[in-house]
């Protein structure tokens, strides 16, 4: 791999030098330098100009005319030819080395640069040859000159047609880590939208468990209040009082209401790692495992905030279960465990807002409030919401309005999204 690096950064170099080189060796060795006989180059061209005089020696012997003029080899065709033939190769084989390069492929470049390099290996020796050659034929041969200004010329072409080549090489690598960098942007925005969509159905999962949790623990509070003769229609009237129920079982959104009240009182958003109170079935294996968790905590003073002490002797005729939570203990009895499950799911929906959006914010709808669909859901299901679209479309002379009782669940803004807050409605007379 190293090799490669070296030998492409060594390229550019060589072929610019191969005019500058023939230019300057085209008149010969200078009066005060020598040739090096150690020169391997050398060696090349004397073991092909040897075998050239010793044939015309073998020749002259032949002949026995020592007055006969020795003639003088020429550059013909076939070698200018070979040269060509050469420069094109060498064009060929650099363009290969750049297309070894996209895709990046290490042995496809040292191929290439290999193949290159035995061009300019060959151009190197025909430009010897042809220097010895102008030297025995300079007297003799009157086309010399014109025949080398020709070859400099194609070597200066050729030089131009690969400066261009390289440049339009550059220009095109330019421009794939232009398309590289902005096909990169899209990927990241793709994930972006990919890990926003996930995390927002991931936080809608999350909130109806939490809704959903607040209904289970409001079915055995309700059961135990019945079971120990409670007045509901009291309790109902204390929590929120003078509304109009479609039917009397919707008095029990009022117990839930009261429930959701208190359990994001004065709660605040804060982004906790619940990943592994999240995998844990029971909510009471992780009160157990982490007694003094933040959760803990808060579990301890829900359950003291909703439960209240007459409602628990009530039920249980002692209030043990309360002295426990007191001494930061958590019992495991059935109804403890079902409030735990809802603190549970509570704490998870607070953690999991503030982890995507720092700016999370809990609302919720006053009573009286006008119903609307953008920031509200029907705690009763779509019909009422269905008739408020039917009535809209009628005049407003007369016209019924849905407005808000009470909520059952706060709504969440995370981010662009909009959580819609769950509301018990009734309908007034404008």
């Amino acid at each position: 791999m190293e090799n490669a690096v070296v030998k492409t950064s060594n390229l550019s170099d060589i072929i610019s030098k191969f005019a500058k080189v023939c230019k300057f060796r085209s008149v010969g060795v200078f009066p005060d330098q020598k040739q090096n006989p150690n020169d391997p180059c050398n060696e090349v061209e004397e073991e092909v100009f040897e075998d050239y005089i010793a044939k015309e020696n073998e020749t002259r012997d032949i002949t026995c005319k020592p007055s006969r003029k020795i003639p003088t080899p020429h550059w013909n065709d076939a070698e200018v030819s070979k040269l060509f033939n050469t420069v094109s190769a060498l064009k060929l084989a650099y363009l290969e080395f750049q297309r070894a390069h996209l895709p990046y492929d290490p042995d496809k470049i040292i191929e290439a640069d290999n193949l290159v390099v035995s061009h300019l290996e060959t151009l190197r020796r025909l430009k010897r040859l042809y220097l010895k050659t102008k030297q025995l034929q300079a007297k003799t041969e009157l086309d010399a000159a014109s025949r080398l200004n020709r070859l400099r010329d194609e070597v200066e072409v050729n030089e131009k047609h690969l400066w261009e080549l390289k440049t339009q090489t550059k220009a095109k690598e330019s421009e794939i880590h232009s398309l590289n960098e902005t096909l990169n942007c899209l990927v990241a925005e793709n994930k972006k939208l990919e890990d926003k969509i996930v995390s927002v159905s991931s936080f809608e999962f999350v909130f109806r468990a939490a809704s959903k949790s607040m209904h289970d623990f409001a079915k055995p509070l309700i059961t135990l209040m019945k079971a120990t003769d409670w007045n509901l229609e009291k309790a109902v009237e204390s929590i929120v009082g003078n509304v109009t129920y479609a039917k009397n079982s919707d008095k029990k959104f009022a117990f839930e209401s009261y429930i959701v009240r208190r359990m994001f009182h004065g709660m605040k958003l804060n982004p906790y790692d619940v990943t592994e109170l999240m995998s844990l079935d029971d909510p009471l294996d992780a009160l157990a495992a982490f007694p003094n968790s933040a959760f803990a905590r808060f579990c301890s003073q829900k359950y003291l905030l909703v439960v209240h002490p007459s409602m628990e002797a009530s039920f249980f005729g002692n209030l043990d279960m309360r002295g426990l939570v007191l001494l930061g203990k958590h019992p495991r009895t059935v109804f403890y465990r079902i409030f735990a499950k809802m603190a549970k799911w509570v704490w998870i929906l607070g953690s999991f807002a503030a982890s995507l959006d720092l700016k999370a914010k809990i609302f919720v709808v006053r009573r009286g409030t006008r119903f609307s669909s953008v920031y509200m859901e029907s705690v009763v299901g779509e019909a009422i919401e269905e008739e408020d679209e039917e009535e809209e479309e009628e005049e407003e002379g007369g016209q019924d309005d849905l407005r808000v009782e009470f909520i059952t669940m706060p709504g969440f803004k995370v981010g662009d999204s909009v959580f819609k807050s769950h509301v018990y409605l009734s309908q007034t007379k404008r």
